[in-house]
């Protein structure tokens, strides 16, 4: 599963959200004529959801499946690329819009009013409900639900725990920069630390030691949960990163880290049979 001969990485100024404009010049986009994308449709829960796929264009047999969680952001075109990425990798890689029902944030030129009026609004039940929808979608497009991985940002990271405890299924999963502690709500009525004990699959967490909004307490806290569940999950810190080290179109960008986390990533799916 080899990329270096069928890519190229730009420069790209469009489809970002315009809370986070303008981009860096870090930014990547991945070409690649070996890779089928496009936006799709998927039922669930009486309703069609949008969502960005992206796969090897000449497979042959079921592909391994990646669902993608999105960033509060949604899959504009940074989780686009994500999807591409993993398909050069030869991935079947879906990114559905978790927010359809209650809102387009890239209507929000502001991050604290698009987390205060949209984001905090989305109900963690119909979110695992609407994956379980995906993954199932995946199945039924070329996907192996037998050889199925997760993986999330930011908001999806802290996604990415609570689907872990939620599908057998699930295989494996990577969770960058989830939050893994805070207060309960009705929507959100339990965090990544209170299901460490309720994990179906091997959870990596890749988290920035610099990261202001997840302090080192609360990712040791985690720690401690893994341990005393006797998980299969491991925790990265990167000191030199902070939050959204991925976020190649952010001046949060941190190169180093997030290239490892990557290399990372692919290692704990492998290590875990989804390839």
């Amino acid at each position: 599963m080899k990329t270096e001969e069928h890519m190229t990485q730009k420069l790209s100024n469009n489809g970002f959200t315009p809370a986070v404009s303008p981009t860096a010049p870090t930014t990547i986009v991945t070409e690649s004529d070996q890779i089928f994308s496009g936006e799709t449709s998927i039922p669930t829960q009486g309703e069609n959801m949008p969502a960005f796929h992206a796969k090897p264009r000449n497979a042959s047999g079921p592909l391994p499946v990646i669902l993608v969680v999105q960033e509060i952001f949604g899959v504009h075109e940074h989780i686009r690329d994500i999807c591409r990425r993993l398909a050069a990798e030869g991935y079947l890689a879906v990114a559905p819009e978790l927010y359809f029902r209650q809102g387009d944030p890239s209507e929000y030129d502001d991050i604290p009013t698009l987390f205060k009026e949209l984001v905090s609004t989305v109900p963690d039940t119909q979110v695992l409900a609407d994956l379980d929808h995906v993954a199932n979608w995946a199945s039924r497009h070329g996907g192996d639900m037998r050889n199925m991985a997760i993986t999330g940002f930011c908001w999806g990271g802290r996604i990415v725990w609570l689907y872990a405890a939620h599908n057998p299924q699930l295989k494996a999963a990577v969770a960058w920069y989830g939050k893994l502690v805070g207060d309960k709500t009705l929507k959100q009525p339990k965090q990544p630390v209170d299901i460490a004990v309720d994990l179906n699959a091997p959870v990596l967490g890749l988290y920035g030691g610099k990261d202001d909004s997840i302090p080192q307490e609360s990712v040791e806290t985690m720690r401690q949960a893994l341990r005393a569940a006797n998980a299969k999950s491991e925790i990265v810190v990167y000191p030199e990163a902070g939050h959204a080290f991925n976020a190649d179109y952010r001046a949060s960008y941190h190169q180093e880290s997030a290239k490892d986390g990557w290399q990372r990533m692919l290692a704990w799916f492998q290590q875990y049979g989804v390839k």
